[in-house]
């Protein structure tokens, strides 16, 4: 990079993301148009208009500001919205014409980068969560921590992220032949990539609070990417390896001596393997009959209440706090807490609640309306039902209950825990002849907001839906 391209000052860049266009209709109406589908952006000014078709390039990203033209703020406007509905990214780059230094992807519908000065004496140093890796034909600069994905553009960049492996001041990296300028270290700290260290905290206790020092690099990746929210990578029933033979449902028999159990078995049933063979998902409730609080009652003792709480030495001479429930968890960490989504149930408002399990009691939680209707509304998609639920269970993990003693499977532990209880609520369903439905991912970052705790510190990883099943057959 030459010294007249090193002093040039890198700019950030709206740009429409890929495989959107704006289409501009009678009456000066704007659409976006994107995957066959259509978003109504609303009507704009002829001026407005005119300089829209910037974003198919990129214009710069401007502030609030007194003397701001009316198609600014209307233009200003314009990216937000189409921020919302994740449809721009932005180019860090040399001028509007200039080389791309990265393209930067947001992972969350709100995020908009914003380069803020940079102290002169702080060492910047990467995060322990950041990673490159190749994605098709590009390099991408990925963490669980960031609100976007970077994409490499300039290979000059990867070499300046390799330097931050060890904490470096401004002026250290401003000598280095091929430093992409502040702007870059800017928007790294700003996506969280990178962070100004703290030598008398150390490098691990220094990124983020104590509950994020209890987080192992594969298990937020893992947390992040395996659920909704903090991502925007396709999820679902994609049949993305549909092109490749499918496995067969029942495995075939190993060859060798059988064994016909079915002869030598009893006979008779159990209580609890009855129960087993007539547990089954119910996704269609009946609306006309909701469940009852005394039943949610009832449903929540049996399978969630504390039942005992003692303190128990370790081999290792720590000493831990158990508050055991009606099933097992791994080191009897009891991680897991309940939340329920209600939209309908006889004696309980719309609304959402933390389940108390030391009290036996439901404890309402502020949230608005949209994001209310917004988890419901994501249980009903997951399970392709015709109706919403009733009342939406979501599982959340205080991960440092896990983390505080295991390592290296501390969210492996949490998943397991999450199996178990998802079949503990689905037996106390049926025994009570209530419907169920488990939930195959959730929306950690609509969680946090509704509970406005950070994802890392107490977050979703299970979701179930309950309520009165409707009889075979309705609609």
């Amino acid at each position: 990079m030459n010294d007249e391209s090193r002093a040039a000052p890198a700019l950030l860049l709206a740009k429409l993301g890929p495989r959107v266009s704006l289409k501009e209709e009678a009456g000066g109406v704007l659409r976006a148009q994107f995957d066959g589908e259509t978003l109504l952006l609303g009507k704009f000014s002829a001026a407005a208009l005119r300089r829209a078709s910037e974003l198919t390039t990129g214009r710069p990203l401007s502030g609030v500001g007194e003397n701001d033209l009316p198609e600014e703020k209307e233009l200003r406007g314009l990216v937000q919205r189409l921020a919302l509905h994740g449809l721009v990214e932005y180019r860090l780059s040399r001028g509007a014409g200039g080389q791309d230094i990265v393209a930067v992807e947001p992972q969350i519908r709100d995020y908009r980068p914003s380069l803020q000065k940079l102290g002169a004496t702080s060492r910047f140093v990467l995060s322990r969560f950041a990673y490159l890796r190749r994605r098709g034909e590009d390099l991408v600069l990925e963490s669980p921590l960031a609100g976007a994905t970077l994409r490499l553009c300039d290979a000059r960049a990867a070499s300046a992220i390799a330097r931050l492996a060890t904490p470096r001041s401004l002026a250290e990296l401003r000598d280095e032949p091929d430093f992409p300028g502040e702007e870059f270290l800017a928007l790294l700290v700003d996506c969280k990539f990178a962070f100004a260290s703290d030598p008398a905290k150390g490098l691990r206790a220094g990124e983020g609070d104590e509950d994020l020092a209890l987080w192992e690099f594969h298990d937020l990746v893992f947390h992040v990417r395996s659920t909704n929210g903090r991502h925007a990578n396709p999820t679902g029933g994609l049949y993305a390896n549909a092109h490749l033979p499918q496995p067969p449902a029942v495995r075939p028999a190993w060859p060798g001596p059988v064994i016909e159990l079915a002869k030598i078995a009893d006979a008779s049933d159990s209580a609890i393997a009855a129960t087993l063979r007539s547990r089954h998902s119910e996704r269609v409730f009946d609306d006309a009959h909701p469940i009852t609080l005394a039943e949610i009652a009832r449903f929540l003792d049996g399978a969630a209440r504390i039942i005992s709480r003692q303190k128990l030495s370790e081999d290792e001479g720590e000493e831990m706090e158990v508050a055991a429930r009606p099933y097992p968890s791994g080191g009897a960490s009891y991680e897991l807490e309940l939340y329920l989504a209600v939209d309908k149930c006889d004696g309980l408002e719309r609304g959402f609640y933390h389940y108390d399990a030391d009290r036996h009691a439901l404890v309402a939680i502020a949230v608005t309306q949209r994001q209310l209707e917004a988890i419901i509304d994501d249980g009903q998609f997951a399970m392709g039902a015709p109706r919403p639920p009733q009342i939406m269970i979501t599982m959340a993990a205080r991960f440092g209950r896990v983390s505080w003693k295991y390592s290296g499977f501390a969210y492996s532990l949490v998943l397991k825990d999450v199996g178990v209880v998802m079949q503990t609520l689905y037996l106390m369903a049926t025994e009570m002849e209530l419907g169920a439905c488990a939930i195959g991912v959730g929306d950690i970052d609509l969680f946090s907001r509704m509970t406005g705790l950070p994802f890392h510190v107490e977050g979703a990883v299970g979701q179930m839906a309950i309520g009165r099943a409707a009889a075979q057959g309705a609609p």
